[in-house]
């Protein structure tokens, strides 16, 4: 048997057979911009991520008396220590800005539209199940930080009928935020990614059924090429930016992203004159003050994402997606992205005039969107004919 026919035999083994039906051949619209890099970026950040933690783990003790410490000791005395934990801490931020990018990525071309509404829900879970992963990460440095955040964020569960004492209880493991506590964040963050890497790969399943999203908003079963070479080349662009990108933060200002407080070990006695989340927890954490009751704040968080659950079957849009051939959405998309972003600057001021009516107002504004969405695509269903006049 030659060697040509040797390849393609092992091509048609199982494992190699899928990995060439999703990885190599798979058919993309040959007008992808760089935008759509930030899908296997994403890929790429889980997996450093993954491994990162394993190796750090090695070194670490979940104990209060000895978590602090153990950071400590991977940064001093462990050889490329001080290197796995920035870039495992930074990592967490790079991960989170790439699926902020991917997301409003495909808010803008319409990638949630019919038929890939499970595409779009998997990824709102997927986005969920980070946010959890993260804030459970946040504590085992066991710093001022991460034991008050983790009490004060943990304390929520309370507002909830019933049932809210009885779970603060079983997440504390006790009756305050202690050693059991810690250990169980330890167990779940180590666990959660493995779950991430699951509903990552039902993702990209469910995305490659019915093919990638066409930037044109036309029909995505035309003028197709393979993925390799074209857009492994053209997606390495971006990926050697980011990583210079990342590489800025690790090596030179590693601490940026992260709370001076949390330098200082976990005490339970005094309390930080001002506890502020990691920036990506900011602007839910603006929604949460928002409402002066606390019940009302943690009622307001499930909306959220209820709401980019939904985000699928509220557009109404039957001709194109795009927000580039929709003015009257490209417009309310500016608007959203806009208060996205000040609900994450607000979220970090402190609680006083005129940063407490801003953040009544933000909320607002950001719910709005979603009540709003069907109306451009019902003006554009109505009258076809509308960007032709326009």
């Amino acid at each position: 048997m030659t060697i040509r026919n040797q390849r393609f035999s092992l091509l048609k083994q199982p494992i190699f057979s899928i990995l060439n039906q999703h990885l190599i051949n798979y058919p993309t619209p040959s007008n992808l911009n760089y935008w759509a890099g930030f899908g296997p970026l994403a890929g790429i950040c889980l997996v450093i991520q993954i491994v990162t933690g394993v190796f750090l783990a090695m070194h670490y003790t979940p104990h209060v008396d000895l978590a602090f410490n153990s950071v400590e000791h991977i940064m001093r005395d462990v050889e490329g220590g001080w290197f796995l934990r920035y870039m495992h801490a930074n990592g967490a931020s790079m991960f989170l800005i790439v699926v902020h990018f991917h997301m409003f990525r495909s808010l803008y071309y319409g990638s949630y539209s019919s038929p890939r509404e499970f595409v779009r829900c998997s990824g709102v879970v997927i986005f969920l199940l980070m946010i959890v992963t993260a804030f459970i990460g946040y504590v085992p440095p066991w710093g001022q930080m991460s034991f008050w955040g983790a009490t004060v964020i943990t304390s929520l569960a309370s507002a909830i009928p019933v049932v809210g004492d009885t779970i603060v209880t079983w997440l504390w493991g006790g009756f305050s935020v202690g050693n059991a506590t810690l250990n169980r964040f330890f167990s779940l963050h180590y666990l959660l990614p493995f779950l991430l890497v699951g509903a990552s790969i039902l993702h990209l399943g469910a995305l490659h059924q019915y093919g990638s999203n066409n930037p044109l908003g036309i029909n995505s079963y035309t003028d197709k090429i393979a993925s390799y070479p074209y857009y492994y080349v053209k997606d390495l662009v971006g990926w050697v930016a980011f990583a210079i990108f990342s590489s800025i933060f690790i090596f030179y200002a590693p601490n940026v992203l992260g709370h001076p407080d949390n330098y200082i070990p976990a005490n339970p006695m005094p309390t930080p004159p001002h506890i502020v989340p990691e920036w990506y927890f900011l602007p839910i954490h603006a929604i949460l003050r928002s409402i002066p009751d606390k019940a009302g704040g943690v009622a307001a968080i499930a909306p959220v994402f209820i709401c980019l659950l939904a985000l699928p079957f509220l557009n109404q849009s039957m001709y194109v997606r795009s927000a580039k051939f929709r003015p009257i959405y490209h417009i309310i998309y500016l608007l959203f992205l806009a208060d996205r972003l000040l609900l994450g600057w607000i979220g970090c001021q402190p609680v006083e005039a005129p940063f407490v009516t801003i953040g009544q107002i933000s909320p607002f504004v950001f719910f709005l969107f979603f009540a709003i969405m069907p109306i451009p695509g019902r003006v554009q269903r109505e009258n076809p004919n509308y960007f032709k006049e326009n």
